[in-house]
């Protein structure tokens, strides 16, 4: 079995910073994979992956990666990718760590938060994300943007797939498509809580906007069972 080592890339400031774990509570944690299953996430990551474009020999940063599904889809699709994951949770990188040992995959795994990317300057092709924006405080979220932009490439590209709308009122997706939301401003979407709402009215788009990208948009939009998704992309 292939060992796979965890690098703490978090700052001095950051050893006991709170996080919202995957599933809420950390001791659901075990729980994590049997629910995605579950939950059918794994089409979301395959779709991804699809729209991210990317090419063997490509580096990849999986912010958020939990345990790492959406870094075994990069890897399915293209072996030759050099992915990293990267996740404020130890926990759920070590089984992770434990997965990428019993596959036999390279997979780099880095404990740290997403408003502190460890990468150097422009060093990355893409950064993927699944479902993990919403879990990030408002600070951490502009502060994810500002890093997205600054370790990309020229040319690089940030590929997201969370709860989402393009906005909050009307129900159409990016192609005009209907997806059954909720109209009115004082109703939730479905699935939607405090922490997803966030990302509606184009809520991603605009965080990628303000960090400096000029092509931020919704790419694809999905009606889950849990929930409107969105999947948004912008090229640095």
């Amino acid at each position: 079995m292939t060992t796979i080592q965890i690098i703490d890339g978090r700052a001095e400031s950051d050893q006991d910073r709170e996080f919202l774990p995957g599933m809420g509570r950390t001791w659901l944690l075990p729980l994590y994979d049997l629910f995605t299953r579950f939950a059918r996430v794994r089409p979301l990551h395959e779709r991804t992956v699809e729209l991210a474009g990317i090419q063997p020999g490509q580096t990849v940063l999986d912010v958020g990666c939990g345990t790492a599904n959406l870094s075994f889809a990069v890897l399915r699709a293209v072996p030759g990718a050099v992915v990293t994951g990267h996740d404020p949770d130890a926990g759920a990188l070590r089984l992770a760590a434990r997965k990428a040992g019993r596959r036999g995959v390279r997979l780099s795994l880095v404990q740290g938060y997403a408003d502190r990317l460890l990468p150097d300057d422009g060093s990355v092709d893409h950064i993927v994300s699944s479902l993990a924006l919403h879990h990030v405080d408002d600070t951490g979220r502009e502060g994810f943007g500002r890093e997205a932009y600054r370790v990309l490439k020229p040319g690089g590209r940030v590929t997201l797939v969370d709860f989402g709308a393009p906005d909050h009122g009307h129900g159409h997706g990016a192609h005009g498509k209907q997806h059954g939301h909720k109209g009115h401003e004082g109703h939730r979407h479905r699935g939607m809580n405090a922490y997803t709402e966030r990302n509606l009215d184009n809520g991603i788009v605009t965080i990628l906007t303000d960090a400096g990208f000029t092509d931020a948009r919704e790419i694809d939009h999905i009606d889950h069972r849990f929930g409107p998704i969105t999947i948004v992309q912008a090229t640095r």
